[in-house]
């Protein structure tokens, strides 16, 4: 009998009739399967369902939940609970938070869900009694070639590695691999791979070396799949592409991702696999629609990709422009033949989504785009705690990753133009690009802190924040953004703990391990690229090591590890709530991608540049002591580029004691003497790269350091939490504002910022007068550590007017969607389900007492689907009218998606569209625009804007008018 589908509508007819067959199923999904379909409940009879689950140690975070998320049962749809194993809870049939498992030691763990009572469905989870396994058979006994790794714990202990291989002449080895470290994921405590023919391969004279270059190798081809598959796609089925998926447990293809992965090392060695993933994240229009004369671009619509995520995607997110990254080094790798016609293509896509980046998420006030951070986007992790509610305001921040992205973006348009005679768009995207580095030097440098800003606050706001994350900071030196004397004061003050750069300084307080509290291995591998870049070889060598300890320990490239640990999961007993990392999935595809750069493009130093190969190796002085101090030269053999097989030695110096790097003392390409730089068009069919290195240069040493206990909750690496604004008054004397404690008050002082400003600093909780300031003020508040000087997230701002509200009740509110009544979850009328593309809204004779800058929002409610998830954020068009019915401010909007409650859901404010008005009477109308659901990619999506039509939909309050200056 098949497994019965448990969906709310049809559970009776399931139970009644178990047989009978049904189209979806549920399945326990949750951090230790990656959130992935692997573990369905399978029917036992009488309403019972079980999954057998072989569990590792965590607090892990799990739902009972459908294939596409449609179905989604809770124990509690107010607060997330910790299950305890053997008891019975009951299910709520609608969506809510992650319940939890807290597991101490391996093992397998037996759900079981109860639905004999259709009604009142019961959750049980028992973990099963399994027989003590037999002792692990030692793995390298019996071979000669055996070699080992080890290094110091936190808590000053040590782990190991060890390597062995029975064919260590062979071509083609083949490895056992072991370690003491407690992996993440059940399984051996060893494993084996191979060398792989069409790869190329290390010999070093360590044996450890070699293999975990062979295990990069190894995992690369395990993610190289002919079909890629998300629950969220296609009914779960799968997808024929010849791709690379994203992990162990990610088996799509998402837009950041892969192209950090192949930027990293990836274009290199497979570019052809690279450039079918790339056009994978390439989509036009569904067909039918009707686009908005707004829109930019071709008719066909052509652009990236933006992925499911925060708010419902694109704009609140807008680095789905990292395809150039990976874009520009496939179009390096290809052959010229295939080149040709991707270029074309690749300048399409991009042009489509630069014109329409420029529309919806540009502020020419800053010069600076709009949307979340790149690939920091779990906003619990690394925005302020408020910012959730108010994913509006995350939508309008600045980031300095995401906007490094649509730097490389324009600069790739540019040259892609250039190549194929189009003047018009070449100075254009040129101009764009060279405005947008003055821009981030000019908004988001702290001069103070010697690092770029990681982002602003949003709208109402819009300081740089004291918050600094690596990846942003290394796109930022790599790219030349930043100039030469930023990048050594970045590298110079960035800190580091012991096992290498966390994501993200501060760390946020009560928030678990992930972005937050954590190393990415992909984000440490573009930390050592900008530190190659300017020759810092403490922070070079701090990479190395977090990169090797961090696969060999591991047996796996994973998705990332606790900072100060090392560890892939913190078991924290104490804080149950704050484990992790609490996903975590071998073969991550950007950091398989990391490691093999990390050896051929930063160790060899080959890349390929547009007129040719580069050899710039950058071996330190750490490295040849303690990787190559039994060898005089080490090779990278059977690199292939265009058809074409280079083999690279590098004939080391002797052993130094100092530390530094070496200089290259000359190069001969087949025995002949050459300069850095090879034309593609010299190479033979086969190319001997002889690299003879030099004398010791110390490079830059400067590294900031920091230690802490991996279980603090509090202290030097972390930032304070956000304050609030409890009160604002407008008094005779000037505005004053309430500082609401933030905690720890005698740690602390408050710095108040006007307008995006800092107007005072130093300040205790309590009443401050800002004297003199302007009636249209707009306030926020930062706290800050009095010990350490890390800084908190900004409050949310407050402003002293109120604003001119128009409710849609009132008769100046037109629309052609009827007013529905309130209800229990919804305790005001509003326009329900507002937003298909013939959709009028519009509020006429607003009455302006006086000239000035007003922020106009629509107040609205967007529940197409969760803050986290989706494609359906609110994207529209907005314009003031004056009374001669001239257009005095246009633009677009973003309506998010936002929380939804059991009852009294509140309304919240879209993005603003700054007007510049005189006084009179103004009409405001909205009209449609596009969002992501748009696109004919996502038209097997599962939840709102996928297989049902595009869904740009939302709930109606009403309007705002706010005076800000």
């Amino acid at each position: 009998m098949k497994r019965c589908l448990l969906a709310t509508a049809a559970l009776l007819a399931c139970l009644s009739a178990s047989a009978q067959e049904k189209e979806k199923e549920l399945y326990i999904r949750g951090a230790f399967n990656g959130w992935g379909t692997d573990n369905a409940l399978s029917h036992k009879g009488k309403g019972v369902y079980e999954a057998d689950i072989l569990v590792s140690p965590g607090n892990h975070a799990f739902k009972v939940g459908s294939r596409d998320w449609a179905d989604e049962w809770v124990a509690d749809t107010s607060k997330s609970v910790t299950v305890a194993p053997g008891a019975s809870y009951p299910l709520a049939t609608q969506p809510g938070p992650e319940d939890y498992l807290f597991v101490r030691q391996t093992g397998t763990y037996r759900f079981t869900v109860d639905a004999s009572n259709p009604a009142a469905p019961k959750l049980r989870v028992v973990r099963l009694e399994t027989p003590q396994a037999a002792a692990a058979p030692d793995p390298h006994a019996g071979r000669e070639a055996v070699a080992a790794l080890t290094w110091p714990t936190w808590d000053g202990k040590q782990e190991s590695a060890r390597f062995s291989t029975p064919d260590a002449g062979a071509a083609l080895r083949r490895y056992a691999h072991s370690t003491t470290l407690s992996l993440r994921d059940p399984g051996p405590q060893h494993s084996e791979y191979a060398e792989q023919a069409g790869l190329p391969r290390v010999r070093t004279g360590n044996l450890a070396f070699d293999a975990l270059f062979a295990l990069a190798g190894s995992e690369m081809r395990l993610d190289a799949v002919s079909q890629i598959r998300d629950g969220n796609y296609n009914g779960g089925a799968a997808i024929p592409c010849e791709c690379f998926a994203t992990g162990e447990k990610w088996h799509y293809v998402w837009t950041r991702d892969l192209s950090y992965a192949a930027d990293l090392g990836l274009a290199l060695l497979d570019p052809q696999r690279v450039r079918n993933s790339l056009e994978f994240k390439l989509s036009g229009w569904r067909k039918g629609l009707k686009i908005a004369p707004q829109v930019a671009g071709s008719p066909d619509g052509l652009q990236v990709v933006q992925d499911t995520g925060s708010g419902g995607s694109w704009p609140v997110s807008t680095d789905r422009v990292t395809w150039g990254f990976a874009a520009e080094e496939v179009l390096r790798t290809l052959p010229a033949a295939e080149r040709a016609p991707f270029a074309r293509r690749a300048l399409q896509a991009l042009s489509n989504t630069i014109e329409n980046d420029r529309i919806a998420a540009f502020d020419a006030s800053t010069g600076l785009y709009t949307g979340e951070q790149s690939f920091l986007d779990w906003r619990d992790q690394s925005y302020a705690s408020w910012i959730p509610n108010e994913l509006a305001s995350m939508s309008t921040s600045k980031s300095l990753s995401t906007n490094v992205g649509h730097y490389k973006a324009l600069s790739l348009a540019s040259q892609l133009a250039r190549e194929q005679g189009d003047d018009a768009r070449t100075r254009r995207y040129a101009a764009w690009a060279a405005e947008l580095v003055r821009a981030i030097n000019t908004q988001l440098w702290l001069s103070d802190a010697g690092m770029y800003s990681s982002l602003t606050a949003g709208h109402l706001d819009g300081a740089p924040l004291h918050k600094f994350d690596w990846l942003g900071q290394s796109l930022a030196i790599i790219t030349g953004v930043a100039s030469e004397e930023q990048a050594r004061s970045i590298l110079a003050r960035y800190p580091h703990g012991p096992m290498g750069a966390p994501v993200i300084w501060p760390q946020q307080p009560g928030m678990p391990v992930y972005h937050n509290r954590a190393l990415w291995p992909f984000v440490t591998a573009y930390g050592l690229r900008a530190a190659i870049h300017a020759k810092n070889v403490a922070v070079a060598d701090a990479a190395y090591d977090s990169l090797l300890r961090g696969a060999a320990l591991n047996m796996s490239n994973m998705e990332n590890l606790e900072w100060l640990s090392g560890q892939p999961l913190l078991l924290d007993e104490r804080n149950p709530n704050l484990i992790g990392p609490v996903i975590n999935s071998r073969r991550q595809l950007w950091s398989v991608g990391a490691y093999l750069g990390m050896v051929v493009g930063e160790l060899f130093g080959v890349s390929v540049q547009d007129d040719g190969v580069l050899l710039q190796p950058f071996v330190t002085a750490k490295l040849r002591r303690e990787m190559f101090g039994a060898s005089n030269d080490i090779a990278l053999h059977e690199l292939r580029l265009q058809g074409k097989r280079i083999d690279v030695r590098l004939r080391l110096p002797a052993v130094d004691t100092e530390d530094g790097y070496y200089t290259v003392d000359r190069i001969l390409v087949n025995g002949q003497e050459s300069s850095k730089r090879i034309p593609l068009a010299s190479l033979k069919d086969n190319n001997q790269v002889e690299i003879v290195l030099g004398r010791l240069q110390h490079g830059q040493q400067e590294i900031r350091r920091v230690k802490d206990d991996p279980y603090a909750t509090a202290g030097p690496t972390f930032a304070p939490r956000e304050p609030a604004i409890a009160g604002l008054e407008r008094h005779a004397n000037g505005n004053m504002l309430r500082i609401a404690p933030a905690g720890d008050e005698g740690a602390v002082r408050y710095n108040v910022y006007r307008d995006g400003k800092l107007a005072a600093s130093g300040l205790q909780a309590g009443s401050w007068t800002d004297r003199g300031a302007s009636p249209f003020a707009c306030y926020a508040v930062e706290a800050q550590s009095l010990a350490g000087g890390n800084r908190s997230h900004h409050s949310i701002p407050r402003c002293i007017d109120r604003g001119i509200e128009v409710p849609v009740t009132d008769r100046r509110a037109q629309s052609n969607v009827k007013l529905s009544a309130p209800t229990a979850r919804f305790d005001a009328p509003r326009l329900e389900g507002w937003g298909q593309p013939g959709d009028r809204f519009a509020v006429e004779r607003i009455a302006v007492p006086a000239a000035g800058r007003y922020a106009v929002q629509v107040r609205y409610h967007n529940s197409a689907n969760q803050v986290n998830l989706g494609i359906s954020g609110g994207v529209k068009w907005l314009a003031v009218k004056d009374a001669r019915g001239r257009i005095v401010a246009q633009g677009v909007v973003q309506l998010p998606h936002a929380p939804l409650a059991k009852a009294n859901t509140p309304s919240v404010y879209s993005t603003p569209l700054r007007a510049t008005l005189s006084a009179g009477r103004y009409r405001i109308e909205m009209s449609d625009f596009y969002n992501m659901s748009y696109l004919d990619s996502n038209s097997s999506f599962s939840a709102a804007g996928g297989a049902t039509g595009p869904s740009n939909r939302f709930d109606i309050y009403g309007v705002r008018l706010l005076r800000v200056e």
